[in-house]
């Protein structure tokens, strides 16, 4: 099938990973500035689970990239999709969360809606199904680890990202220009700079610093299923402003019935896990006490309401 606009907009820059190492170096800033204007508290987490994280994140970022680059945008999306059942899978196993059906319905009709559309054209390959493996594994595992963290160690969203955006800034900005130079053969310092090109590139740190704050705030005071779930709406709003913005042909009755078997399992999903038994830790550890974020108590064990 032939590659549409917005599946061509979709794929990723040459140097991508580099690109984030930027973005992570940007949100390290304001997690300096932050410090010093007295909202981010001196904290520690223990180097091992630093590791872990960045490296779970990175191969989070690497996988993604690897993925759209040689994976049709069809399998992409799937990919995409699978995290959610990853997710749950992870808080099965690791913080023996349990479902209720209603919740378990939710989540299928949810993944039901989002596939039906965006998933088009279905192509894979050897390494691009490697590569989709490994950012899925790499992004469930990361974001699992963020609501872990801040739970464990009783850490606010900004006092995680004090940590964490410095270690990913140094790791990908070390490594980017390498990576990004054997996946597409370009150098980042042979690309031609003009004005228009650092202006973006400003421009997309900056919303970057948004991006990675309203994840772990998101994920810290519910979960990365919720995360996840609530995630696709960003899909279906690109679809919506693209067909009014700039006029795409692709909203058709097969997309909009898709919108709205999405949007009504994401409803029935806050409605199914806000209410007692939706979705319950049993035989955990006793939640960290919460800490004050902004002048806000944040609970480290989050109210699962969406």
């Amino acid at each position: 099938m032939e590659e549409t606009e917005e599946d061509a907009a979709l794929r990723p820059n040459h140097f991508a990973t580099t690109l984030t190492g930027l973005h992570f170096a940007t949100t390290t800033l304001m997690t300096v500035v932050l410090r010093w204007l007295g909202y981010i508290q001196a904290s520690h987490i223990p180097l091992s689970e630093l590791l872990k994280f960045v490296l779970f994140a990175n191969f989070s970022i690497v996988g993604m990239n690897v993925s759209l680059m040689w994976n049709s945008v069809g399998f992409y999306q799937i990919a995409k999709l699978i995290m959610i059942p990853v997710s749950c899978f992870l808080e099965i196993v690791l913080d023996n969360v349990r479902y209720s059906r209603d919740t378990k319905l939710s989540i299928v009709l949810v993944l039901l809606g989002v596939a039906v559309c965006t998933v088009t054209d279905v192509s894979v390959n050897a390494k691009g199904f490697v590569a989709a493996f490994v950012a899925v594994w790499g992004t469930s595992l990361q974001q699992y680890y963020v609501h872990f963290l801040q739970r464990k160690y009783s850490l606010g969203s900004f006092n995680l990202l004090g940590h964490t955006a410095p270690a990913q800034a140094a790791s990908l900005l070390l490594l980017g220009p390498f990576l990004d130079y054997w996946l597409t053969k370009k150098r980042v310092d042979s690309y031609p700079y003009s004005f228009s090109s650092v202006f973006f590139i400003v421009l997309s740190c900056t919303i970057a610093i948004g991006t990675n704050l309203s994840q772990f705030i998101c994920i810290g005071r519910f979960t990365a299923v919720s995360f996840q779930v609530l995630g696709h709406m960003k899909t279906i709003l690109v679809l919506i402003l693209g067909f009014f913005f700039f006029g795409k042909e692709g909203l058709n009755l097969h997309v909009i019935l898709g919108m709205i078997i999405a949007v009504a399992g994401m409803v029935w999903y806050g409605n199914a896990s806000s209410k007692p038994g939706g979705k319950e830790r049993r035989n955990s550890t006793p939640s960290s006490k919460p800490e004050k974020e902004n002048g806000l108590s944040q609970s480290s064990e989050p109210d699962e309401k969406v």
